[in-house]
């Protein structure tokens, strides 16, 4: 069965070791758009931290969509209209933020427009995702936080030796009631127990009439590990950790080599 839809990661997979979309990767994706496939970014940013990247892929259509916060939302790129979402509490708020200081780990809180710490020494790393994902960093105390919030994800954000030493201190009550992975290695996220790329990449493919054999997902970080093996094909990148590589169908080149373009030219293009 053809591809009829590609989903995407950014960090790591879309964009090279500088941070840059390469000319070889953009053209293998608007070939495949001439075809007709769909293409999703798949991230574990905001809608507002992607809108250059989806300006430069040309992803505004207004049937264009993107897997968000790591699969909290599935948005419409243009309109903003809601597929799916999964948002966190604000009893969880309290509970993970009473987590973070039994580890002694630097936390924020992210909302749809803003970054929530009660850190009154900012961490660096929290700085680093806001300039990231271009949002607005809040110092706000546990007392000033509002159940108004739209709380999408939470971060422990830390040095990544204090946050793999922490990892198995984590009760195990926590990891059956929440999403818990890696983006990368100094960024813990928690979020809804749903929230995951894999269950986002179904519920778009379900909207929009695809089956899972008409999905390619393409990533190297363990948040890309549900949607490579929900697709019908998963690629990992040759610059994966060994988990993705390991539940992956195939492996393509590194982030560096164009990994992406060789993946759509080999397996999507007519």
């Amino acid at each position: 069965m053809s591809i009829k839809l590609i989903a995407i990661d950014i960090d790591g997979t879309l964009l090279n070791s500088g941070h840059q979309l390469t000319e070889e990767v953009n053209e293998a994706i608007q070939q495949a758009k001439k075809q007709g496939i769909k293409i999703v970014l798949s991230t574990g940013r905001p809608l507002a931290g992607i809108q250059t990247l989806l300006q430069q892929l040309e992803l505004f259509s207004g049937e264009d969509f993107a897997i968000t916060y790591n699969g909290s939302l599935v948005q419409n790129t243009e309109t903003k209209e809601t597929v799916s979402s999964f948002n966190l509490t604000y009893d969880d708020y309290l509970e993970i933020d009473l987590l973070a200081r039994k580890l002694n780990l630097h936390l924020h809180t992210e909302s749809e427009d803003t970054i929530y710490t009660s850190n009154r020494d900012i961490s660096p790393y929290t700085v680093h995702e806001a300039h990231l994902v271009n949002m607005p960093i809040k110092y706000r105390t546990q007392e000033e936080m509002s159940q108004d919030i739209f709380y999408i994800k939470m971060m422990l954000i830390d040095d990544p030796k204090l946050i793999d030493a922490a990892i198995p201190l984590i009760p195990e009550n926590y990891k059956k009631r929440f999403t818990i992975v890696k983006s990368t290695p100094f960024f813990l996220e928690i979020m809804n127990k749903e929230a995951q790329k894999g269950t986002a990449l179904k519920r778009l493919a379900e909207h929009l009439g695809i089956q899972p054999s008409e999905v390619m997902a393409i990533g190297d970080n363990e948040n890309d590990l549900s949607m490579i093996q929900y697709a019908g094909l998963g690629v990992a990148m040759e610059n994966a950790v060994e988990i993705v590589k390991t539940h992956a169908d195939t492996v393509t080149l590194s982030n560096d080599a164009h990994g992406v373009a060789e993946a759509i030219k080999r397996y999507a293009l007519k």
